[in-house]
C-alpha cells in the first residue's frame, strides 16, 4: 500500500507539472508512514514539506493542491485525503478497496505479500558462525533466529538466498581449546564438556587435540543444537579450507600487488584507514602468522568470487569494530561496500523470578541454548528472541515465556490461529474466492482487521530493506489483536447466510496471513490449543 500511495503521488505531481501548477524538479524519495494518531488516517506523507523549498510554495498550499488532485483521480482508492498543518497529507483508504482485498488474499493465498524487489539477486546471509570451542549460547540463539528469519523474508521479497555458517576451525582459539582439554597452564575453556572431551581425546599436541575437540563440538554439540533451532544451512564453510587452498596467501598477494599493504615493524599491514576504518590493520604478524582478519579477507574474496550481489553478516556484540574494516576490504576487492551489511547483535540476559540467571550447569559461565530449550519451547524462544531490534539489549523473561495465557505474546498469537481453525472447522467452509459478498463487511472492526491484513506486503518489503526483523512479531501481535477484537464484536456464523459467508471469508483470509507470518518466523501455527 505504501508503494501504491507513492506511485499515486508521483502521478499526481507529474500531472500538476504538466498543468503548470508545479515547477519541474527531481522527485525526492517520498516517505509514507503510519500516523501515530488514528484520526490522522491510515497513512500519511510529508512530501509537501520535502518539496516546498524546491518549488517555492508554502507546504500547506502544496498539500491542499495535492490532496484535491489525489482524491479526484479516476483510479483513486481513498475515502478521504486531507491536508493538515504544517503540510502533511493524511490518507483514509476506501471501504470498497478494503473489501476487495479480502478476495485478493483468498485468490493469492500464501503468495500474498510476495515481492519482486530482490529481482533474483544472489544474497549470502552468514549467521551464528560460533567458534567450535563450546556449546551454543543465548547470544548465538539471538543471531541465529534473526539470521534465519531475515533469510525467510528476503526469499519472500524475491532474493535468491544462501544461508551460510563459517567454521573457525584453525588458529589461536583451536590451540587454546587443545590446552584446555590438556588442562595445562594455558587452559582457557572450562566446563563439563571439556572434561568429557578429555576422556575421549588422547595425545600431547595442543593443536591436534584442539582440532579433534573442535570437530567433536561441531558435530555433537553445535549442529544438533542448530537442528533443534529449526535452522538449515546451505553452506558450512571451513576457515581451514582457505589455508589448504592457499586462498589467504592469494588474498594478501592481491592486496600487495595493488599497493594496499605495507610492511612495518616486521609485520604486513592493510591500508584500511584510507577506506574508512579508524586505523590500519595487521594481516601478517612479525612471526609470520596470518591474523584472523587475513582469513576474513580471503573468505570475503571467496564470497565475491561466488557471485553474490549482497553479503549480510551477523556479528556478536564484541565485533562492532569489525564493520568498518570489512567494508574497507570489500571496497579494495572491487565489491560495492554498500552491498555488504554487518548486523551486530547486542547481549541477551536471562531472567527468572526477577533475577538474572548467570551460571550454566554444563559450562559454568554461560547459559546454553540446549538448557533454554529444556525450559521453553522452540516457538517461544524464537518469538522472544525476535521481539527486539538487534542494536538493543534483550532481557529474556523465563517466567513470561512459560506463561500459557494472553500475557504471553506467542500464546496470544497462536491462540488466534487456533480459534480461526475452530471457526472454520465448525462452518466447514472452503475457499470461495469471488463468490462471497464482501460488501457486507462494514463493521469497523472488520475494516480494521482488513487494514492489518494488507500491511503484510509492507512488512516484507520494509524488512527486506532495513533488516529489522522485529517487525514480524509486532505485526503478528497487532494482527491477532485485530482479529480478537473482530471476534468479540462480530458474530461470524449468523442466521444471515450471506453475512456469515462474508465473515467466514474474512476469517479464512486472516488464517492465510497469520500462518504465513508465523511461517516466516519459523513458528508453528496450531489448529487447536
Amino acid at each position: 500500500m505504501k508503494n501504491k500511495i507513492k506511485q499515486t503521488i508521483d502521478k499526481a505531481i507529474e500531472t500538476l507539472q504538466k498543468e503548470g501548477k508545479f515547477a519541474e524538479f527531481e522527485m525526492p524519495d517520498i516517505l509514507v508512514e503510519y500516523p501515530k494518531e488514528k484520526n490522522h488516517g491510515d497513512y500519511s506523507t510529508n512530501v509537501s514539506l520535502q518539496i516546498a523549498k524546491i518549488i517555492k510554495k508554502k507546504p500547506l498550499d502544496i498539500a491542499n493542491i495535492l490532496a484535491d488532485k489525489l482524491i479526484g483521480a479516476p483510479d483513486s482508492f481513498f475515502e478521504k485525503v486531507e491536508a493538515v498543518a504544517p503540510g502533511f497529507i493524511n490518507f483514509f483508504i476506501s471501504k470498497d478497496y478494503l473489501q476487495e482485498q479480502v478476495k485478493e488474499i483468498l485468490k493469492q493465498k500464501e503468495k500474498f505479500g510476495t515481492s519482486k524487489i530482490g529481482n533474483g539477486q544472489k544474497t549470502n546471509v552468514e549467521f551464528i558462525s560460533a567458534n567450535p570451542t563450546g556449546p551454543l549460547t543465548l547470544g548465538n540463539g539471538r543471531g541465529g533466529f534473526c539470521g534465519d528469519v531475515l533469510a525467510n523474508v528476503l526469499d519472500k521479497a524475491g532474493y535468491k538466498v544462501t544461508r551460510e555458517y563459517y567454521i573457525n576451525d584453525r588458529g589461536e582459539q583451536i590451540i587454546k581449546l587443545g590446552h584446555s582439554v590438556l588442562r595445562d597452564e594455558q587452559a582457557v575453556y572450562k566446563g563439563d564438556y571439556i572434561n568429557d572431551l578429555r576422556k575421549k581425546i588422547k595425545g600431547n599436541d595442543p593443536e591436534k587435540i584442539g582440532e579433534k575437540a573442535a570437530n567433536i563440538i561441531l558435530t555433537k554439540m553445535i549442529k544438533p543444537a542448530i537442528k533443534r533451532m529449526g535452522i538449515g544451512f546451505d553452506v558450512w564453510f571451513s576457515e581451514k579450507s582457505l589455508y589448504v587452498k592457499k586462498a589467504v596467501d592469494k588474498a594478501i598477494d592481491y592486496l600487495s600487488e595493488n599497493r594496499f599493504t605495507y610492511k612495518s615493524e616486521g609485520a604486513v599491514w592493510f591500508k584500511c584507514k584510507e577506506f574508512g576504518d579508524d586505523k590500519d590493520r595487521v594481516l601478517v604478524r612479525k612471526d609470520g602468522v596470518e591474523t584472523y582478519f587475513a582469513s576474513d579477507i580471503a573468505y570475503l574474496k571467496n564470497k565475491i568470487e561466488r557471485g553474490f550481489d549482497n553479503i549480510i553478516i551477523f556479528l556478536g556484540a564484541d565485533h562492532y569494530g569489525y564493520v568498518a574494516r570489512l567494508k574497507a576490504a570489500a571496497e579494495v576487492l572491487g565489491f560495492d561496500k554498500d552491498n555488504l551489511d554487518a548486523i551486530v547483535m547486542q547481549m541477551v540476559r536471562l531472567f527468572e523470578n526477577g533475577k538474572e540467571v548467570k551460571m550454566s550447569k554444563r559450562t559454568g559461565n554461560y547459559i546454553t541454548l540446549d538448557e533454554l530449550f529444556d525450559e521453553v519451547s522452540l516457538d517461544v524462544a524464537r518469538f522472544f528472541f525476535l521481539t527486539r531490534s538487534s542494536n538493543t539489549h534483550l532481557n529474556f523473561d523465563l517466567n513470561l515465556a512459560k506463561e500459557q495465557s494472553a500475557k504471553n505474546p506467542v500464546y496470544y498469537v497462536q491462540y488466534a490461529h487456533a480459534r480461526i481453525c475452530s471457526i472454520l472447522k465448525k462452518s466447514k467452509t472452503k475457499n470461495t474466492a469471488g463468490k462471497q459478498n464482501v460488501k457486507l463487511l462494514n463493521h469497523q472492526t472488520e475494516l480494521n482487521l482488513i487494514k492489518q491484513l494488507i500491511k503484510l506486503p509492507e512488512v516484507i518489503e520494509d524488512t527486506a530493506k532495513d533488516y529489522q526483523v522485529q517487525r514480524l512479531p509486532h505485526y503478528a501481535v497487532e494482527l491477532a489483536d485485530a482479529f480478537h477484537q473482530f471476534y468479540e464484536n462480530c458474530r461470524v456464523i449468523t442466521e444471515d447466510k450471506n453475512l456469515s459467508q462474508a465473515r467466514l471469508s474474512l476469517v479464512l483470509a486472516v488464517k492465510i496471513i497469520l500462518k504465513d507470518t508465523l511461517d516466516l518466523m519459523g513458528i508453528s501455527a496450531p489448529a487447536k490449543m
